[in-house]
């Protein structure tokens, strides 16, 4: 142990529900039985350490080593290394003797690959990086040739992947995620009155809840709530304001172009038995009526065009 450090005070505790006495009772003698086990293939004071847990005695480093519950007390790691030096210790292949007098601390820096992949590990990381991931390639599928949308998705999708491969994913969770992303593509397309958009917010929300195992031993990997309200909110939005407002645009009516001339109102100039010439938007156009004779200063409308020749009907008639 360093000075001004203390030992102790291993009573089990839980930091979800309170145990009831018959669950406390049983995790309490598991600790004491696996302290008691360590102290004893260490050598030391069996009954400190079973105190330690029953009844949360904790100690000074000086308490402790009069005790015998460490071995030494040392300063920093030039200290700790002198004073283990010819000490023996008992590994599974036997017994070996310390020679640390001499020997040097090396320092392990994590490489730029590593610090980044630690940086992706975090599960809330993870979880941003796979919601942008299906943001850009959805993008990308609406807008094609956007380019950066479809390379940036596939990369962070990638990245969430590789995360999500060291973190305890709940399938259910992730397949609700995709659920939901799937639910608010379908109410840009379909009329739902909203039933689809609120049944994608409960889906990711849930989702998101649960796509980490709350059964993990590694009890404090979780995504943070804040993380995930903000990203529900985000997603609903962006999916039915801006990828909305970009669907309904492609369906608009053309309005410029032959296209733009199909079902717009023209003005016959010239009696059109069957053809003549009409006035549309200002322009002068040669027609065939589709309807029989049309006379002079009667209104038409376009059906169709081919090699520059309008096709119309008496709105009268249609």
């Amino acid at each position: 142990m360093a000075p001004g450090t203390n030992i102790g005070a291993a009573h089990p505790v839980t930091l979800q529900n309170q145990m009831d006495s018959t669950m406390n009772e049983k995790v309490t003698n598991d600790a004491a039985a696996f302290i008691r086990s360590i102290a004893e293939k260490r050598h030391h004071n069996i009954e400190w350490a079973e105190n330690a847990v029953r009844k949360s005695f904790a100690y000074s480093e000086t308490e402790a080593l009069e005790d015998s519950a460490i071995d030494i007390i040392a300063k920093n790691e030039t200290e700790l290394l002198a004073k283990i030096d010819g000490k023996v210790v008992e590994l599974s292949s036997g017994t070996k003797t310390l020679h640390t007098a001499s020997a040097t601390v090396k320092e392990h820096k994590m490489s730029a690959w590593e610090k980044m992949l630690d940086i992706i590990s975090d599960p809330n990381i993870a979880y941003i990086l796979f919601l942008l991931g299906m943001y850009g390639l959805i993008f990308e599928l609406y807008n094609p040739g956007s380019i950066l949308p479809g390379i940036v998705g596939v990369i962070a999708l990638i990245l969430a992947l590789y995360s999500m491969h060291t973190l305890p994913i709940n399938y259910a969770g992730l397949a609700l995620i995709v659920f939901a992303v799937i639910l608010f593509l379908l109410e840009i397309k379909i009329v739902s009155h909203g039933l689809l958009a609120i049944g994608g917010v409960i889906s990711l929300l849930l989702g998101s809840m649960m796509l980490i195992r709350s059964d993990s031993s590694l009890e404090m990997v979780k995504i943070s709530r804040g993380v995930i309200i903000g990203a529900t909110v985000v997603t609903a939005l962006f999916f039915l304001f801006v990828v909305g407002f970009g669907v309904r645009a492609q369906r608009r009516k053309v309005v410029t172009g032959i296209e733009g001339l199909i079902g717009e109102t023209g003005e016959v100039m010239e009696t059109l038995s069957p053809t003549g010439i009409i006035k549309v938007q200002g322009e002068i156009w040669n027609a065939e009526s589709l309807t029989g004779t049309i006379g002079k200063g009667e209104k038409v409308r376009i059906r169709e065009m081919k090699n520059l020749k309008l096709f119309v009907e008496n709105i009268n008639n249609s």
